[in-house]
């Protein structure tokens, strides 16, 4: 296993290399190359010279951060490329659009500029510049924080783009979508494993999925089943250690957070819709998600008892229920008990990696 960063967090560069057929830039090259176009577009004096610069600035930007072809972006009709509601940008043919994600700062510079008397006058053709010119800035541009011209070419920030996504933990398949490839095996010359890797990132990023959310109780694994109607959606996750939980929401909720079959979620149950029941004999009711445990503790105060109890797999439930229940139950550790709570009761949020 490779080590991993002090602070105990995931450093995805230590699992994976990327082929030597790939130029890419390292994320201080990337912050060197930013700066120098950052400074050249600031730099300009007269306005004609500003908005020539702003303009060629927010090309290398949504060329950095979408990793998109530059053909593609050169082709952006910028009036309908973009929605008001969301940052992202549509791209992509007509029998294949793809919807990529902006950063909200760049996508905030870029309505400002389309907005402002420079832009209005480039509406539909902010990106049409000629290629050339464009490549030749860039050049200029890695010259002047020490880079070749093929870690600056489009293609390179294409590349970069790929990379920061599978180092962030992005999966292949969503970075094949997002660039509009054809196929994974393009992909995969981003990143390339070695034995015995694949283990240890897949436990590291589950527990740091774990600790993104504050509940109490709280499920992290993929979705195995999604059943529907004209209204509502059940969904059922299952954990790595194959225990499943089931959650019942709109479907509103279900289109909104892109819910399919396969999709990481957090499954999130606030502790006081957990009731516990001691397991002895044939315990009845309609609660979907019944799960086994021990008890671990019992905290009381005079109106409320915190019952807190280990599942086989080692995490912990907790429940929240009224001292009198708890005085009725009269649990200790170590006795055998079932948490149960309803479908209805679960919070789906979906992992954003």
């Amino acid at each position: 296993m490779r080590d991993m960063k002090p602070s105990g967090k995931l450093c995805p560069r230590e699992f994976f290399s990327v082929s030597d057929q790939v130029s890419y830039l390292e994320p201080e090259q990337t912050r060197a190359l930013e700066d120098a176009f950052r400074n050249w577009k600031d730099g300009a004096r007269r306005m004609d010279s500003v908005r020539a610069r702003t303009r060629l600035w927010l090309l290398f930007l949504m060329v950095r951060h979408t990793g998109a072809r530059l053909g593609e972006i050169l082709a952006l009709d910028d009036a309908t490329a973009f929605a008001p509601e969301g940052p992202f940008v549509r791209l992509g043919r007509e029998e294949r659009p793809r919807e990529v994600p902006l950063p909200e700062d760049f996508f905030a510079e870029l309505a400002a500029f389309m907005e402002s008397p420079m832009g209005y006058g480039l509406r539909g053709e902010l990106f049409r510049v000629d290629p050339g010119y464009f490549r030749r800035i860039c050049y200029e541009r890695g010259k002047e924080c020490g880079l070749s011209k093929d870690l600056v070419c489009p293609k390179s920030l294409r590349n970069t783009r790929a990379v920061e996504m599978l180092r962030g933990g992005v999966p292949i398949t969503i970075v094949k979508e997002v660039l509009g490839q054809s196929s994974l095996d393009l992909t995969a010359n981003f990143q390339q494993f070695s034995s015995g890797d694949v283990q240890s990132i897949v436990r590291t990023a589950h527990e740091a999925m774990r600790k993104r959310t504050s509940a109490r109780n709280s499920f992290v694994g993929h979705v195995v089943e999604v059943q529907t109607d004209e209204v509502m959606a059940q969904v059922v996750l299952e954990t790595r250690s194959c225990l499943r939980i089931s959650a019942v929401i709109t479907m509103d909720s279900l289109r909104n957070l892109k819910i399919v079959v396969g999709s990481p979620v957090i499954a999130t149950v606030k502790a006081p819709l957990v009731n516990v029941l001691r397991r002895e004999g044939h315990l009845e009711g309609s609660a979907r998600n019944r799960l086994e445990a021990e008890t671990l503790r019992v905290t009381s105060t005079p109106v409320l008892s915190e019952v807190l109890g280990r599942l086989p797999d080692g995490s912990d439930v907790c429940a929240l229920i009224s001292a009198q229940s708890a005085e009725d139950l009269d649990l200790k550790a170590g006795d055998p008990v079932e948490f149960w709570f309803k479908a209805l009761s679960v919070v789906l949020n979906t992992v954003q990696l």
